[in-house]
């Protein structure tokens, strides 16, 4: 083993599975005769912001409003490693605010991910999921988790098979 490997193997059994967040929802007056206003995801917050899931207003100003919905949790999974490093190797890395609207349209967020493929399954559903840029301390964690984790796969090309030298003509027997 190789001081690099390790380090490696020193830095995974250190890495938590999962992390507090919290996401930060921005409520803005819309342009628009169909609906009276809009939202959008616009950070996701790493740290303990408590334990609870809360949604407060941080800040107003007539036509535009900030809230912070606490209590979430970004987890990791060993499985889903390819999907990050894909995600950490796009020109804009990003986290997937998963969230369903109540029945007086409030959003409530209730996933967090860093994986397309997950995000990219809810979307195909009646969730909407917003993309934001990943903060740092996020970036780094992830990146030391695939670091870690991930073992690329090397694809093999399969052989063709040679079907003008079978005696049956291109077809197989049974």
């Amino acid at each position: 083993m190789t001081a690099d490997n390790a380090d490696i193997n020193a830095i995974a059994g250190q890495l938590p599975a999962a992390m507090p967040v919290a996401v930060v929802l921005q409520k803005q007056k819309a342009n628009s005769k169909w609906i009276d206003y809009q939202w959008q995801v616009t950070a996701v917050v790493p740290g303990a912001h408590g334990n609870q899931r809360s949604f407060r207003q941080m800040h107003e100003d007539g036509e535009n409003s900030c809230y912070l919905f606490t209590g979430l949790r970004v987890t990791l999974h060993r499985d889903e490693c390819e999907s990050y490093y894909h995600n950490l190797m796009s020109p804009e890395p990003g986290c997937f605010v998963v969230v369903r609207f109540d029945e007086t349209g409030q959003p409530e967020p209730f996933l967090i991910t860093l994986d397309f493929d997950e995000a990219h399954a809810y979307l195909e559903g009646d969730d909407a999921v917003y993309a934001v840029a990943i903060p740092p301390e996020l970036y780094r964690w992830i990146e030391a988790y695939v670091l870690a984790y991930y073992l690329p796969v090397k694809r093999k090309k399969r052989k063709r098979q040679d079907w003008t030298e079978s005696d049956t003509g291109g077809l197989e027997q049974r």
